[in-house]
């Protein structure tokens, strides 16, 4: 790990998210579709079904537009929708990857080149900035009012079959293999309350963000996550604290 606090920019943009939250749950539901089409409608035998109704759930989205996405994908019709990753260059040059699901390629290409264009950045060709990242299981866990040292978590952290431990003040991060994110999360909530829990993909190393940058970077990450196709945006950007 870069030593790069992933809760720091989580929390910087938590305001911004719970304003989308009825548009975060018309994209979680495309997921939930798209995952109960390809494996099933149980998520007992469909990984990735079950870990996106967790994501559902921790979104506090409702059990019916889950059923709803769950139904819909075991009747007949509905959109065929592709999976596809954008590669590109933000302000101050912070790697940006951006994940979609599509029923319509060109549409989203359109729109996720535009608001680069407009927004001081550069979309890159395939493989262009994915080899920065990698994908990781991430757990935060914060530390008000928890009575734990680092060197208790570190000893619970891995028994439970985690890879990394950061700590910080605020927070316990944890790190897994990608493979191991179920099992080690399952593990960790039989003793703590998660405060996050996801599969994510992570930087190998940091760009910080100078202060004439920030807020043309922040409009870009925000236009990007605005389009109806984008599922999810990740950033190399080490934003400056307030």
């Amino acid at each position: 790990m870069s030593g790069h606090s992933k809760w720091h920019n989580i929390q910087g943009r938590k305001n911004a998210q719970d304003a989308k939250r009825g548009k975060i749950f018309q994209k979680i539901s495309r997921e939930i579709y798209m995952a109960a089409k390809s494996g099933g409608p149980d998520p007992d035998g469909n990984p990735q079904l079950r870990l996106i109704m967790d994501k559902a759930r921790a979104a506090n989205m409702p059990k019916d537009n889950i059923k709803r996405a769950i139904d819909k994908a075991t009747g007949t019709g509905g959109a065929d929708y592709e999976e596809i990753t954008y590669e590109g260059y933000g302000p101050a040059g912070v790697a940006i990857l951006v994940h979609a699901l599509t029923d319509n390629r060109n549409r989203t290409a359109s729109a996720v080149r535009a608001d680069f264009n407009r927004n001081g950045g550069n979309l890159g060709e395939t493989g262009s900035v994915s080899f920065m990242f990698d994908r990781k299981g991430y757990i935060a866990i914060a530390r008000e009012d928890l009575d734990v040292d680092e060197d208790q978590m570190f000893e619970d952290v891995i028994e439970a079959g985690g890879e990394d431990l950061q700590t910080s003040d605020e927070v316990f991060e944890i790190y897994t293999d990608p493979k191991a994110f179920a099992d080690v999360r399952d593990e960790l909530q039989k003793k703590y309350d998660l405060a996050i829990a996801e599969l994510t993909m992570v930087p190998q190393n940091t760009v910080p963000v100078p202060a004439d940058k920030v807020e043309q970077l922040q409009r870009l990450i925000d236009r990007l996550e605005d389009e109806d196709d984008v599922s999810e945006v990740y950033t190399s950007a080490d934003f400056p604290e307030d």
